[in-house]
């Protein structure tokens, strides 16, 4: 793309005054750096992948609340973690954080097990442990 065709739409960057650091060809086919305020089509993928993150914490919530799975669960799609990135943070096998899905297995965890996944969600015990916050939200 040549350094005057680099899209300045107002996309969700522009709002934030934020610009986009991109790589153009200049008039003299180098590369270069030039500053992009936004893509609509750019935008409208973004929006659409962040309106199906929101859905699967929704879907896992109602999960937990119906107790299908654990708060765990909750938790993990909340910070856009898949299993092998939070077994990879708390320090247990991948098969380990399956199992600890389990609502019933979920209650039996120790403490230290507990305080881990804590400390990789930035919560407390006692929130982990508490129902979830409302998914319609």
């Amino acid at each position: 793309m040549k350094k005057n065709q680099v899209p300045q739409d107002d996309g969700s960057l522009a709002k934030k005054n934020i610009s986009e650091l991109c790589y153009a060809v200049d008039e003299n086919g180098r590369y270069t750096t030039v500053h992009s305020t936004g893509w609509e089509a750019k935008t409208l993928a973004l929006n659409e992948s962040l309106q199906l993150i929101e859905e699967r914490i929704a879907d896992t919530g109602h999960a937990v609340l119906a107790g299908k799975v654990s708060p765990i669960a909750y938790y993990m799609e909340l910070h856009r973690m898949d299993v092998a990135l939070l077994a990879s943070y708390v320090g247990i096998h991948r098969w380990f954080v399956k199992r600890h899905f389990h609502p019933k297995r979920f209650l039996k965890l120790k403490e230290k097990t507990l305080q881990k996944y804590a400390d990789v969600f930035g919560i407390t015990i006692e929130q982990l442990k508490a129902p979830v916050p409302n998914p319609n939200t």
